[in-house]
């Protein structure tokens, strides 16, 4: 079984059992279970990120299971392992287990503990979901569930009128990024007639000079594309236009608020962002003939 799917269901195992057991099973426990998660995830995570530094290691596609099959559109769940999967996976888990074991200390005198953890790891779960995403469906999944988590976590104390306003302003500014994200596969999809990230980045030096119809304009295919599914990284890492959300984040707690949440939402967009650019500069060079 490939070390993969321990890093990305171990965090997805504790959240449920934290968030669901976490009155049962008391504080001290729950914390013990999701912070121990992330910390095997990263230990994990180490050694796949020294095997590509060092060449031994080469791109895998780990299968998880059959997931939609409708016409022409076949999406399966499986976990992407490459170079800059690598990368992040290190970033998340050992980013994210050193804000648990922050978190300790933060939330010792807070009543709901378990249930602040259980978000915490529900959002490491969506970060990990989104990097290892080997489908633009599985990326949007992954997507969802880091917008999911924040809301949860900025919205933590819902008993303040105030962070409720902030969780709301939050999922809805997100939202916005999300409609050019989903336009972004939509597109794609009709162009290239597949949504696997493999198939799309092979496909797309053929794609070099081609025009498509957007809100009454002729555009390059490739230029749209990217930059409608390059505004779901905005909204995520509260760019320019989309970063309104930010400042009222810190009605959450400070393991997840701007602080650390700008860090962690780093991940996602570099990812994307970095997947986007690998695919419009092979979409300009034109193919072997």
């Amino acid at each position: 079984m490939h070390p993969v799917l321990f890093i990305v269901f171990l965090p997805l195992l504790a959240a449920i059992v934290a968030g669901l057991g976490g009155r049962w099973i008391g504080q001290t426990p729950a914390k013990v279970v999701t912070t121990g998660s992330l910390f095997i995830g990263a230990a994990l995570s180490w050694p796949i990120f020294i095997g590509y530094l060092t060449g031994a290691s080469h791109e895998q596609v780990v299968p998880v299971l059959d997931w939609i099959h409708s016409g022409t559109l076949n999406v399966a769940w499986e976990l992407r392992v490459d170079t800059l999967t690598a990368v992040m996976l290190v970033v998340v888990t050992t980013v994210s287990s050193l804000v648990h074991l922050y978190s300790w200390g933060y939330m010792a005198e807070d009543p709901s503990q378990p249930r602040f953890f259980a978000y915490l790891s529900l959002f490491s779960f969506a970060m990990l979901m989104l990097v290892t995403a080997n489908n633009l469906v599985q990326m949007f999944f992954g997507w969802e569930g880091v917008g999911l988590a924040s809301y949860l976590l900025i919205g933590f104390w819902y008993h303040k009128p105030s962070a409720n306003a902030a969780a709301l302003k939050a999922f809805v500014v997100n939202r916005v990024g999300d409609f050019g994200f989903s336009l972004g596969i939509f597109g794609t999809f009709w162009v290239f007639g597949t949504l696997s990230i493999p198939a799309i980045l092979a496909a797309a030096p053929s794609m070099a000079g081609s025009t498509i119809g957007f809100a009454g304009l002729q555009v390059d295919t490739m230029t749209a594309l990217c930059l409608l599914l390059f505004v779901g990284a905005m909204g995520k890492s509260a760019q320019l236009g989309l970063h309104t959300w930010l400042p009222d984040a810190m009605e959450g707690p400070t393991p997840s608020a701007p602080s650390s949440m700008r860090q962690r939402w780093s991940p996602p967009a570099c990812s994307w962002s970095a997947a986007c650019r690998r695919c419009s500069s092979r979409a300009r060079r034109q193919p072997w003939s």
